[in-house]
């Protein structure tokens, strides 16, 4: 990792470097704070969480080949030199930081209320027609994943793409200064984390803190159909590249635009994306119309990058789906939709309308949606009513706020509704109901555990 010597580690992070001299020029292989991720050459940064503090694990990773470990405290005994500091999380941040101004290879940094992920696979499956992409894995899209994902980054690499999700005002400044985006891609600005920032005015002003170290030479690229998104003007020079689905653009004039949108249901979508280089006929093969925005977004970075648009055809026509994010099964003969990552309104019509296209009996598993605010009531409740006004055949959903969506499903149709209390009460009447040719779909907030439910309909054998 280039110019990452212990001593300039101990530098950078404002730590006190404890060890041989000789070894102050050792320059570390990696960085983690998983003591099981650990390898020859690499620095440990221990956190201590709730239940686990990583400075148990210090004389582990020494005898597994670590260079080097922070701490927070006075080591006696330590075979390898260590790096003392006040805080092993703001050391993390800080090197992160000195180690992406190292870096010459630009960044995307993705934000938005809603498809950052599904998003952000798309735009790494496009790059990597041309370059050699690093992507944020899973969720590491928070103070301590983002900068573990700029440490990931090595020589061999010639684009990162990066997650960046937070849920109160100051975050997305922090995250911005760590990873200080190239191109700056913002999916859209909806009703999630209103506990903390209270009004979707609230959510741009937090995510617009992407911007705060922006380059004169960067690239913006934002959703033009979102009503908040398409108020943003010139940023430091910089002017945005708005993308939208013909009818639905909220600015007189879009720079990229999708047409002539053909839905073939589980199988995906057909549309047609015209850019001012030319137009692409696309087939996402991904169900559900919002991959549309994911590929014009897509669409907006290849451009930027110096993509054909020959390449970015075959970068969204070859995109995959990951685990938990409108991935589709074949269980039993039934279409299980593996949805159940996380939720918030809007994800959820999204996912319901995907189910929609499902053949034979259509049946929504849904739990309760997190950091809804005020409103949270009401905001299950029109979850809902969505549901029975989509004609769906049947609603399950478990949890104290599911109990409205439940309410909202009964009073606006004739989908056939059961609520419970846990999700374990539920399963057991659920799978005696599924039977082949179902099409099921499972969404929750990630606190309620659902893939516990989708591993249930796996392994039940009727």
């Amino acid at each position: 990792m280039k110019n990452m010597t212990l001593e300039n580690i101990a530098k950078a992070c404002d730590g006190t470097y404890v060890g041989s001299d000789t070894e102050r020029s050792v320059e570390i292989k990696g960085a983690v704070t998983d003591s099981r991720q650990v390898e020859e050459g690499y620095l440990f940064i221990p956190i201590k969480g709730a239940r686990v503090d990583g400075h148990d694990f210090i004389p582990q990773v020494i005898e597994q080949g670590a260079a080097a470990v922070l701490s927070e405290k006075e080591l006696t005994d330590c075979k390898k030199p260590y790096i003392l500091v006040k805080s092993s999380e703001q050391a993390l941040k800080d090197i992160a930081e000195f180690y992406r101004e190292q870096l010459t290879i630009p960044i995307v940094g993705i934000t938005g209320s809603v498809g950052k992920t599904s998003t952000k696979e798309m735009i790494a499956s496009v790059l990597a027609q041309k370059f050699k992409v690093l992507k944020t894995a899973g969720n590491f899209n928070n103070e301590i994943g983002l900068p573990l994902t700029l440490l990931r980054i090595r020589e061999e690499h010639e684009v990162a793409v990066v997650e960046m999700g937070i849920s109160d005002f100051g975050e997305m400044h922090r995250l911005a200064k760590m990873a200080k985006p190239d191109i700056c891609v913002m999916t859209n600005i909806g009703i999630c984390h209103l506990e903390n920032l209270k009004t979707r005015d609230g959510i741009l002003k937090a995510k617009s803190e992407i911007f705060d170290f922006l380059k004169p030479n960067a690239h913006i690229v934002l959703n033009g159909a979102d009503d908040k998104l398409s108020t943003i003007g010139i940023v430091k020079g910089v002017t945005p590249v708005f993308y939208a689905v013909e009818g639905e653009k909220q600015k007189e004039k879009v720079d990229i635009f999708a047409s002539d949108i053909q839905n073939l249901g589980l199988k995906g979508v057909e549309t047609k994306i015209h850019t001012a280089q030319g137009e692409i006929n696309a087939h996402i093969p991904i169900p559900g119309q919002h991959n549309i925005y994911n590929a014009m977004a897509a669409t907006g970075v290849g451009l930027a990058l110096g993509l054909t648009l020959d390449e970015i055809k075959a970068g969204i026509e070859c995109v995959e789906t990951i685990g938990g994010r409108t991935n589709l099964l074949d269980i039993n003969g039934m279409v299980v939709i593996d949805d159940c990552y996380n939720a918030n309104p809007v994800s959820m019509r999204a996912s319901i309308d995907v189910l929609k296209n499902g053949l034979a009996r259509k049946i929504a598993v849904l739990g309760d949606m997190g950091e809804l605010g005020e409103n949270e009531k009401q905001l299950h409740y029109e979850v809902g009513q969505y549901v029975a006004e989509s004609q769906i055949d049947m609603l399950f959903c478990s949890g104290t706020l599911s109990e409205e969506m439940a309410k909202g499903a009964k009073e606006n149709g004739n989908c056939q509704v059961y609520h419970f209390g846990t999700k374990e009460e539920m399963l057991s009447k659920l799978l005696e109901t599924l039977r082949k040719e179902d099409t099921v779909l499972v969404k929750a907030s990630h606190f309620m555990n659902y893939p516990e439910i989708v591993e249930a309909i796996k392994n039940y054998k009727k």
